[in-house]
């Protein structure tokens, strides 16, 4: 393989591996925005309405049970 072979090489592997790179920040950036709070439709406000919900539900067990 002559020198411009292994640059262009290096150059497709430097600009795969920059793709994939891109994509992982772009999915985890994303991923990571539903686990903040957002006035209602995120993840986390629907896992912290559940919990509320299921605290209610087990008081009201813990008070029926008496």
């Amino acid at each position: 393989m002559t020198l411009v072979d292994w640059a262009q090489l290096a150059l497709a592997t430097t600009a795969l591996f920059g793709a994939v790179a891109t994509g992982v920040r772009w999915l985890v950036k994303h991923y990571l925005a539903e686990l903040k709070p957002n006035s209602g439709t995120s993840l986390k406000d629907s896992v912290t309405r559940l919990e509320t919900q299921m605290e209610l539900v087990i008081e009201m067990l813990i008070r029926g049970q008496k």
